[in-house]
């Protein structure tokens, strides 16, 4: 088995980093080497230790002077939702009601989706993602084709098809009969298959009846260790509406709460307008809130308190995403860029380790995939993003008074897209440079 051996400057981290100066938290070698086996990570370190490991026959791959990280993880995302990034003027029903659902229609057409899913999927490798989790559209279908070209890439992807049999259009409701039956078939089917794992999926309580809500617990139940992926308070409408269609419960939380949804691997997406009890009830199930900073901004949603919920006494588990289309861009660097503004406009700063770190590592530790992904470790996957701050002029031009790492990992962050990655490797494999 060929090996192939990185050379450049590595980055990873090993904890979230307090601030710029926290040194312990990541592990950094100016002359670093990665040495790739079987999609593996073999061996990580100086270039010198790890090349004296390497066979004489490795294939040599010479990175410098750029920086080698894990690939990035984009933690909720709508790859249905491509040709209606950058729609005018709505805020989320409305945009649901208006862009999304007619969009999500088409997904009935096979072919279709198999075209959406290359061209979704080649468009993460040239933002130097290399792990989603995708909602797929109510079609069955929809989910064969993105797991069938995720399979074929040999990608580690989460994904579902959405569940929902009320407030949409008819071509795109389910029953709770056939969501259930749908979503075990596409389990049996592809969770595990290769690297694919797969998210149970109810779009949110608005789209799901009681007797479909039901059915997600029962898979749930049934799948104690699968992903579990919805949305949750992103817009005061929204709240308001799922208030009056269970109003027996509580607060939106305790919707997913009475059906046993609330766990581990539960990821929420938005969470911007929690209650303390509602924040403490995701705390103490292990459930995910997902920051998507382009997508609350674009859609006038609100502002995730991205440090406050990171710090209060019971701290939630956070993850970061596009949230493509609702999101406007499908680079998590920009992500970052506008996640740093949210947390700045609610008074904190974000260190740039930390927007790193939380792209990588956090969103593996968040998403319990950081056995396989998220680090440079030994024994993980070999998925991984070759960066270069100086990729445009005016990023050479900043990178001229740059003098600490920190800093560069800033103007990457800032001013950095797609021309920034140089490479991708998906299990030690080159994707980006082998697109079409």
């Amino acid at each position: 088995m060929t090996q192939t051996l990185l050379r450049g400057r590595t980055l990873s981290f090993v904890r979230w980093p307090d601030d710029t100066n926290d040194h312990a938290a990541y592990r950094y070698e100016k002359d670093g080497g990665l040495l790739f086996e079987g999609g593996r990570i073999v061996a990580a370190g100086p270039y010198a230790e790890v090349a004296a490991e390497a066979d004489t026959d490795a294939t040599r791959i010479d990175h410098r002077p750029h920086l080698i990280l894990p690939g990035f993880i984009d933690a909720h995302v709508h790859f249905p939702q491509m040709q209606v990034i950058a729609s005018y003027g709505t805020e989320l029903l409305d945009w649901l009601n208006t862009y999304t659902f007619p969009e999500e229609t088409k997904f009935r057409d096979a072919q279709h989706g198999r075209r959406i899913a290359r061209l979704f999927l080649d468009e993460m490798i040239r933002q130097g993602t290399t792990t989603v989790a995708a909602y797929c559209s109510v079609h069955k279908q929809s989910a064969e084709a993105f797991f069938a070209e995720s399979h074929a890439r040999n990608m580690l992807n989460i994904a579902g098809k959405v569940m929902m049999d009320r407030n949409a259009p008819e071509a795109l409701r389910d029953t709770p009969e056939s969501s259930y039956d749908d979503t075990k078939a596409l389990i049996e089917e592809w969770h595990g298959r290769g690297r694919q794992l797969y998210a149970i999926t109810p779009r949110f309580a608005i789209t799901s009846t009681p007797e479909q809500m039901e059915m997600a617990g029962a898979l749930a139940r049934e799948f104690p260790d699968m992903h579990i992926q919805t949305h949750l308070s992103e817009n005061h409408a929204e709240i308001a509406f799922t208030q009056e269609l269970y109003p027996w419960s509580r607060d939106y939380t305790d919707v997913y709460e009475h059906y046993g949804l609330l766990r581990e691997r539960m990821l929420l997406g938005h969470c911007i307008h929690l209650s303390q009890r509602e924040a403490d009830a995701l705390s103490e199930s292990g459930s995910v809130a997902v920051f998507c900073p382009t997508s609350n901004l674009f859609l006038g949603s609100g502002l995730f308190d991205y440090q406050r919920y990171r710090k209060r006494a019971k701290p939630l588990l956070i993850a970061s995403a596009t949230d493509v289309g609702g999101g406007t861009n499908y680079s998590m660097l920009r992500t970052m860029d506008e996640a740093y503004k949210v947390i700045a406009l609610n008074g904190e700063k974000l260190n740039p380790f930390a927007s790193f770190w939380q792209i990588t590592r956090g969103n593996a530790e968040s998403l319990m995939i950081v056995d396989k992904a998220g680090t440079l470790e030994e024994g993980t996957d070999a998925d991984v993003v070759v960066l270069d701050a100086g990729a445009t002029p005016g990023m050479r031009l900043r990178m001229e008074t740059v003098k600490t790492l920190a800093q560069e990992l800033f103007v990457l962050q800032t001013l950095g897209d797609d021309r920034s990655v140089v490479e991708v490797y998906v299990a030690g494999k080159q994707a980006k440079s082998a697109l079409v």
